[in-house]
């Protein structure tokens, strides 16, 4: 799993290329943590190379929307696979993020 940071215009970016698995989650999540200072910034999850998510990266996921939230910032999901796509159908997560 790999994980690039970099701005975009006023916009927070996070592109994750490979497997979103248990064995990769515990470092993604530390890489993830550039996200935490977002206050007036939003945050795009780049999902265009992601290959597979598992509950433990559904929870990383998750974990950046509820940070995101407390300061008053969006979460937006691009380029998600149509097999990723109904892992977070399956899971309800469809309902919690916006999807670009």
């Amino acid at each position: 799993m790999k994980t690039t940071f970099q701005k975009e215009n006023n916009d927070l970016v996070m592109y994750f290329e490979g497997r979103l698995d248990t064995a990769s989650a515990p470092q993604t999540a530390t890489e993830c943590e550039v996200l935490n200072d977002c206050q007036g910034h939003d945050i795009i999850l780049d999902c265009s190379k992601l290959e597979y998510i598992s509950s433990s990266g559904l929870r990383i996921f998750l974990s950046i929307l509820k940070n995101a939230k407390t300061v008053g910032s969006k979460v937006r999901i691009r380029h998600i696979s149509e097999e990723i796509r109904s892992v977070f159908a399956i899971t309800g997560f469809t309902s919690l993020f916006e999807f670009v």
